[in-house]
């Protein structure tokens, strides 16, 4: 048998190789522990700690895992929450928590065990200020918010709290860093993902530049990518269209819009009686995974009203919340920027890459079986079901 040639293309890295630790995204099990607007779900709460016997497992809407009667534990950095079972004792609302439901759709959560079927506190144990998530979707996204919806899985960019340990290939910033002249940080790996990750039928694949050029090119694209894809979370600016251009309310949304509306000619997005305007074609055809954002946007604003609304989750504000006109004027100027920037991404080639044979040779592929498991990173006791501290 002959060796492989020379000219044949060699597999490059995988994601799940690259970034070795992902957790499975979150099921919460019941559609009214989150919800665009947090005075919802302090109402909810309300209501149901108010509620007893049949009506209050009929507001729960119990499952397998979770039913009013279920203990769990508090979540990780939620140190207020109760662990004794809801029936019982359901204590006081915790702060509702900034949560990514959908593809730029940012909403709030109830940060409560006992409402949450899978909650991964894994993920809650390095959920902080320092923290990013990738997301796995067609075009890979970042979010600095704990993705709680049907994100597919979720690959955080730090193992610990505090950015103290990258989750990367053991080895492969030094690498990096050697073969292109200078100290490689776990954002520019994050920042080249952005730009250059494709799903290919090996998985997820990302080819990694062996040209410095190529490889600062691709940095300089993802970093743009991911500043408009974090709307200015920690600390950073929000995004801007070029020119000066940016979008206004025309008139005002008054009582609540009933359908969601766009004039190609005069750019203006209509919410019933109000208008936002100038807001660019791209914007409003911007898609993921076959839906417009903007209008699953809308209709996660407007569930609470529909027919289809039963329970807790038909509670929601009677006026259309300033703040959301606020939310939808960011988030017109980010899907307007990611479409300019699409087909950048889709022509960017990174030239020559390094072949999973040369990491492997490196040391830095396979990545090590403890790479892929959740760091211990307890710096205090947690408190378990009923109030007995967890065994982790």
């Amino acid at each position: 048998m002959g060796g492989v040639s020379a000219d044949t293309p060699q597999p490059c890295p995988l994601l799940d190789d690259l970034m070795p630790w992902a957790v499975g995204g979150l099921r919460l099990g019941r559609d009214w522990v989150a919800a665009p607007d947090p005075a919802a779900l302090r109402t909810r709460w309300a209501v149901l700690a108010g509620s007893e016997g049949a009506e209050r497992d009929r507001l729960f809407r119990p499952s397998r895992s979770r039913t009013p009667t279920a203990s769990a534990a508090a979540l990780p950095g939620q140190r207020s929450a109760a662990t004794a079972r809801f029936a019982d004792a359901p204590g006081p609302c915790p702060d509702p928590v900034r949560v990514l439901r959908e593809p730029f759709d940012e909403q709030w959560l109830l940060p409560d065990q006992r409402l949450i079927d899978t909650a991964r506190p894994e993920l809650w144990r390095v959920r902080d200020e320092h923290q990013l998530f990738l997301l796995e979707t067609p075009d890979p996204l970042v979010t600095a918010h704990l993705p709680a919806g049907r994100l597919g899985r979720i690959r955080p960019l730090h193992r610990r709290p505090g950015g103290a340990e990258p989750n990367l290939a053991p080895g492969l910033l030094p690498l990096l860093g050697e073969r292109h002249g200078g100290r490689v940080t776990p954002e520019d790996v994050l920042c080249w993902i952005l730009a250059v990750g494709r799903p290919g039928p090996r998985g997820y694949e990302v080819p990694l530049a062996a040209d410095r050029g190529r490889w600062r090119a691709g940095l300089e694209l993802g970093h743009r990518l991911l500043t408009v894809q974090l709307r200015g979370a920690r600390g950073g600016e929000a995004p801007r269209l070029p020119g000066g251009r940016r979008p206004y309310v025309r008139s005002a949304v008054g009582g609540w819009p009933r359908e969601l509306s766009y004039d190609a000619e005069t750019e203006t997005l209509g919410l019933g009686s109000g208008t936002v305007s100038p807001v660019p074609a791209a914007a409003w055809e911007y898609e993921v995974q076959g839906v417009r954002v903007l209008e699953g946007w809308f209709a996660a604003r407007t569930a609470h009203r529909g027919p289809e609304a039963d329970g807790l989750a038909a509670l929601g504000p009677a006026q259309w919340p300033q703040s959301w006109t606020s939310e939808l004027l960011a988030l017109v100027t980010t899907l307007a920027l990611m479409a300019e920037l699409a087909p950048e991404r889709a022509a960017f080639q990174p030239g020559p890459g390094l072949s999973a044979a040369e990491l492997r040779t490196a040391g830095v592929l396979p990545p090590p079986a403890w790479s892929r498991r959740p760091a211990s990173v307890l710096d205090h006791q947690e408190e378990g079901p009923g109030g007995q501290f967890a065994l982790l």
